[in-house]
């Protein structure tokens, strides 16, 4: 611990403001895998779990719409947001067991999406990049186990 009393342990929640929110959900529900804990077709803000988490708090995925002040007086934005190298996000990552990698190269080139791995020696680490509907970067990474 430090001065400030405190320590992060865990990533609690992302948040993205979403050009075509129904596109994004189908793409994080079904592409991706993950698993919505509230109503999908809400058309307002879906929350999808994405592990246990820390302190009884779900890591957790949010996709809002654009449109939708959101919590912490998160402004609402009458134009959709920049994706890509015009966003401040540079990428998601998500992790997964380094087995599994193979799994979603497999499911990618079945669902004709482009894709590219790239390893990072210096950590152990082989991400698998590809883009969701809105244009941002998702890298489903793993750890290397030697």
């Amino acid at each position: 611990m430090s001065q400030r009393g405190f320590t992060v342990r865990g990533l609690g929640e992302i948040a993205i403001r979403c050009i075509d929110l129904d596109a994004m959900v189908a793409f994080y529900r079904d592409v991706i895998g993950l698993e919505p804990f509230n109503d999908p077709d809400n058309g307002h803000i879906v929350f999808f779990r994405i592990s246990e988490g820390f302190g009884g708090h779900t890591a957790v995925l949010a996709l809002f719409r654009h449109d939708i002040e959101g919590a912490g007086h998160t402004r609402a934005g009458e134009t959709p947001p920049a994706t890509g190298p015009g966003s401040s996000l540079h990428h998601l990552a998500l992790s997964l067991p380094w087995e599994e990698q193979d799994a979603v190269i497999a499911w990618y080139e079945k669902l004709g999406l482009e894709y590219n791995v790239e390893t990072f020696d210096w950590v152990g680490w082989r991400g698998v990049f590809t883009f969701d509907p809105d244009g941002n970067t998702v890298e489903l990474v793993a750890k290397d186990p030697r």
